[in-house]
């Protein structure tokens, strides 16, 4: 029995988790949303039957929860990390973008015995763990270029009214979040970087909207790495090569691609039985890592299974970016 479960900020990630949760679970579980804006939890509760709340403390005087979900802006998540911690709370929380409140978070979670969990999709995928296996002892090297076009990100609705739009947790700032944690699983610590940025856009937002890396891990494999929210066409497009490995990949659950020596052909490296996409996003988004995911939430919980990234993991993570913004 799972119990009781609330996801907090109903926006689309919210929506999502909600829906993963549902399927997953079924009747073990009885849920719950949370949030300010009045058209979010009627069309939540339209959609997913369940009931909402338009505060924290509001949902708690209702019932007994067991875990929340934090979906909301990564600037709003430290504190609301910290009011379900003081509601004895295991926590699930998306990205955050910013160190805020790490230390006394961890801290009050220790001496609760809670659980906080925090959200690194791309670790849960199968393309990024398969190239990781691919990568072990190997001298390479590898080309990488992801970015989509901002207004593309969320059509439904505009860029500068949510979170991408500030300079702290920017867009660019969000897709080096997502890509580095696997990155480095998979080569290595980054020994040294250089870094070229600039806005090359019209686009209204006062932060570089294009970013390109050329890095070297401490395992002497170089990349380079280029980011950016000005392509028109959503790529996730990535190169990695040796004497003895060549792979690509495009981002979507077909386009990972291994180049047989003996055959001198690529051959395309199937990894899903059937993977689950959403019309309304990039080819390269798969519900699957998010499911993955969710399960390594509820196994650090309830068996003791310590999840494949923490936050001390995510605290180097911001350190790097923050050096790549030129904020260090």
């Amino acid at each position: 029995m799972i119990k009781n479960i609330a996801v907090i900020g109903l926006g689309s990630m919210g929506k999502r988790r909600i829906r993963l949760i549902k399927e997953k679970f079924h009747d073990q579980v009885k849920m719950s949303g949370i949030d300010i804006q009045e058209s979010r939890r009627t069309e939540v509760e339209k959609e997913f039957s369940i009931c909402t709340y338009s505060t924290i403390s509001e949902s708690f005087k209702e019932h007994t929860i067991d875990y929340v979900f934090v979906c909301t802006s990564p600037l709003s998540h430290s504190l609301i990390i910290s009011e379900c911690l003081d509601y004895g709370t295991h926590v699930f929380t998306e990205l955050n973008l910013v160190n805020d409140g790490y230390e006394l978070n961890l801290q009050k979670a220790k001496e609760r015995n809670i659980k906080i969990f925090l959200s690194a999709t791309f670790i849960y995928r199968a393309e990024p763990e398969y190239i990781c296996r691919k990568a072990k002892n190997e001298r390479l090297q590898y080309n990488y270029h992801v970015g989509q076009y901002l207004p593309d990100w969320h059509p439904w609705e505009n860029y500068n009214n949510y979170f991408v739009s500030k300079s702290r947790t920017n867009a660019c700032r969000e897709i080096f979040a997502i890509e580095l944690p696997w990155l480095i699983r998979a080569f290595g610590d980054i020994a040294e970087l250089d870094v070229q940025k600039s806005k090359i856009s019209t686009l209204k937002v006062d932060y570089n909207d294009s970013f390109s890396l050329l890095v070297r891990h401490k395992t002497n494999v170089v990349g380079t790495l280029s980011v950016d929210v000005v392509s028109r066409k959503p790529v996730r497009n990535f190169e990695l090569y040796g004497e003895n490995l060549y792979l690509t990949w495009d981002g979507s659950p077909s386009g990972l691609q291994e180049y047989n020596f003996a055959s001198k052909t690529m051959h395309q490296v199937s990894l899903y039985n059937n993977a689950v996409q959403l019309d309304n996003y990039a080819t390269f988004v798969v519900e699957d890592a998010y499911s993955n995911e969710i399960d390594a939430f509820f196994d650090y919980v309830q068996k003791g299974i310590e999840p494949r990234y923490t936050f001390e993991d995510d605290k180097r993570i911001l350190s790097l970016i923050d050096e790549i913004e030129g904020n260090k």
